[in-house]
């Protein structure tokens, strides 16, 4: 323990139930904080209360009332129960890992913003989803002790979008969990091709939501054009949760019916290292990024990658990955001359395997654990 720990409660009622960007941040966090030895106490839905007992043994596990499974149940719940509950726990630091805050609480407070697209692109997101977080977030920077934020680029666009002070700002990249994203097996990449039926077909890889900042109908339209003149074209697996792009379906409907289009859903943990790791290449021709896990995840799997430059996503691939532009003829151009050189492929998957070892979990934990302790600090001087 850090000599002064503040004892921290951590909301986790916001987590959703499919575990994707902001589930895995929340779940490898409380484990890492656990493991060090952080003092803290969690809430988190019915639903949750065993996982949480599992991977944060030592940690005080409080299941909220049934009641917060919707979104407005859950934000009144937080507003008035989540305040009530730190006095109640003697919790010195509140820390609200997905963008909203108890407005009204005695204790310090800490909240995760994971993104600035709201304010840099918003059309990418529903217009609903995209007022809703502004306003939070804008809230948050006003009434918070401390932000914190997965990389400098979010950090730099919510001063500049939304007028938010560099002080209150923490920049602390994400990890990887090494257990669950590893260069597979044979039979792990075994396990997914039969699963998907792809035999001994080459493929390209997809993991995340279909929704439009994620770039998929570019994606696909580049994917088509790609293997239009190739003999022994790979097939193209998008894998993920349907999300609001309709455009994903008209782009789909253009590919050429030689050309193989595979959407696999959702894929279970133990099933995506052979994903990823499995792949000729792994595309996530993102338009923007608060952080991009996906792109981290499969690095550790030793994938070659093939990301673009917006936003965040450099800080995560470094010079690891390869880049291309946004537009379907870039994804083209990009997907060609990866596809063409194994000898390119096996150099990024080799730098990749070792970029990715420099993000922990470990370490994005001893950074909340500095956040809590100035945040504790700050609210102290305040009062």
């Amino acid at each position: 323990m850090h000599r002064g720990d503040p004892h921290v409660l951590i909301d986790a009622t916001a987590v959703p139930a499919d575990r994707g960007g902001v589930g895995r941040y929340v779940d490898s966090l409380l484990a890492a904080l656990d493991t060090a030895g952080a003092p803290m106490s969690v809430a988190c839905q019915p639903r949750d209360a065993e996982l949480y007992g599992r991977i944060a043994p030592r940690t005080r596990i409080v299941p909220a009332a049934e009641a917060v499974v919707t979104r407005t149940a859950r934000l009144s719940w937080e507003q008035t129960t989540l305040p009530r509950l730190a006095r109640r726990l003697s919790a010195r630091v509140v820390h609200s890992p997905h963008y909203t805050v108890p407005l009204a609480s005695t204790s310090a407070s800490v909240v995760t913003l994971h993104d600035a697209t709201f304010f840099s692109d918003a059309p990418l997101h529903s217009p609903v989803k995209a007022r809703f977080f502004r306003t939070w977030t804008r809230a948050a920077l006003r009434r918070a002790t401390v932000c914190v934020v997965p990389s400098r680029a979010t950090s730099n666009e919510l001063v500049r979008a939304a007028g938010a002070s560099p002080a209150r700002l923490r920049v602390m990249y994400h990890g990887v969990d090494p257990e669950r994203f590893h260069p597979p097996a044979p039979e792990e990449v075994a396990a997914v091709r039969r699963e998907l039926g792809l035999g001994e077909q080459p493929y390209v890889a997809f993991l995340g939501a279909l929704e439009p900042r994620k770039n998929v109908p570019a994606l696909i339209r580049g994917f088509a054009r790609a293997a239009a003149a190739r003999a022994d074209s790979p097939a193209l697996v998008l894998a993920g949760q349907p999300g609001w792009d309709s455009r994903v379906e008209r782009a789909l409907e253009s590919v050429p019916h030689r050309i193989r289009v595979i959407r696999a859903g959702y894929l279970p943990f133990e099933r995506l290292a052979g994903f990823l790791g499995g792949s000729a290449v792994v595309a996530y021709p993102s338009i923007g990024e608060g952080f991009g896990l996906p792109v981290l995840e499969a690095m550790a799997c030793g994938a070659a990658v093939l990301t673009t430059r917006r936003l965040s996503l450099p800080e995560v691939g470094g010079d690891a990955v390869a880049y291309c532009g946004v537009e379907e003829r870039q994804i083209a151009r990009g997907l060609d001359e990866l596809l063409d050189d194994p000898v390119r492929r096996s150099e990024l998957s080799s730098a990749a395997q070792q970029r990715a070892k420099e993000f922990t979990w470990a370490d994005c934990a001893a950074r909340h654990r500095a956040a809590y302790e100035r945040a504790e600090f700050l609210h102290r001087r305040a009062r």
